[in-house]
């Protein structure tokens, strides 16, 4: 079984944070008859999307993957002077003072220590002007994470693949037991057919039209040819070590395991048309769902 067999159904999500700014990458990846990449990134990010689209295609061959960056950024808090607030307060204590005599001024720390004289304040991060050199570090920050995403779906991929392996195999194995037991019946088919074409047409002929004997077997052994199926079973046992083979390759193979399944199908059908034995069709039907279980398995395969 090869290491590198790779499904193409995957997850993995990288989260991390860069100064006030959190992130996150999902990637989904299924099923698809090529390689095609959705992003979703949030605005003002889209300056990213060649290198990452490089990025999956140099790891990824088939599969439709989607890809959303998710960010979040903290509040940035300061705080500001309530210059009305202080006013009110500056002209009530310069009053009272004028009131009393030898009243000190009013003090500045004390009236800013007042309530309500400094007060919190937010501002959406988005709405204050990032410094370029930050943004160019959080970029560089973000492919880095993509690169570990990508890392991770990968991984998931082949994890998956290795099970999808162990199911083929098994497959595989079935297949190859039905083949075996078609091969004990595909003689006894041979003999019968050509024994009741032969009692067939000694019942039908009569003397008073003479058929020579060498035209006779002629005839009866084109007929039981057209019912020999044991060249399709030769073909059916290539196909199986052909996949076998295809197993252990460490390049992706869905592609070619697919036109290999159509080859599976095609003599399996062929099989069953063929066939003129009860136990020889229910050996060939019961080989035709284990082929398209198998095939079912194969379109996962990358």
């Amino acid at each position: 079984m090869s290491p590198g067999l790779a499904s193409m159904t995957g997850f993995a999500r990288v989260a991390g944070a860069h100064e006030a700014t959190s992130y996150a990458w999902e990637l989904r990846s299924v099923n698809g008859k090529g390689f095609d990449l959705k992003l979703r990134l949030p605005p003002g990010f889209d300056a990213l999307e060649p290198a990452l689209r490089d990025a999956a295609g140099r790891r990824l061959k088939r599969g439709n993957v989607s890809v959303t960056l998710t960010l979040k950024r903290e509040a940035a808090v300061g705080t500001m002077i309530d210059e009305a607030v202080l006013e009110r307060y500056r002209a009530r204590a310069v009053a009272l003072a004028a009131q009393i005599p030898g009243a000190p001024a009013p003090c500045a720390a004390a009236l800013l220590a007042l309530p309500g004289v400094i007060r919190p304040v937010s501002h959406d991060a988005g709405e204050i002007e990032d410094d370029e050199a930050a943004q160019v570090a959080l970029a560089s920050e973000l492919a880095a994470s993509f690169e570990a995403a990508l890392d991770d779906l990968v991984v998931a991929r082949l994890a998956e693949g290795a099970r999808l392996g162990v199911m083929i195999a098994a497959f595989l194995d079935r297949i190859e037991a039905q083949v075996q037991a078609a091969w004990a019946r595909a003689d006894e088919q041979v003999t019968q057919h050509r024994a009741r074409l032969e009692a067939a047409l000694a019942a039908l002929l009569s003397e008073a039209n003479p058929v020579a004997p060498d035209r006779l077997a002629q005839e009866v052994a084109l007929l039981a040819t057209k019912s020999d199926v044991r060249e399709e079973l030769d073909r059916l046992g290539a196909h199986c070590a052909a996949a076998r083979a295809l197993l252990g390759e460490a390049a992706p193979i869905g592609r070619r395991f697919d036109f290999l399944m159509q080859e599976f199908n095609r003599e399996a059908n062929t099989l069953c048309s063929k066939s003129t034995a009860l136990a020889l069709t229910a050996i060939g039907l019961e080989m035709k769902a284990a082929i398209e279980q198998l095939r079912e398995q194969v379109q996962n395969i990358e």
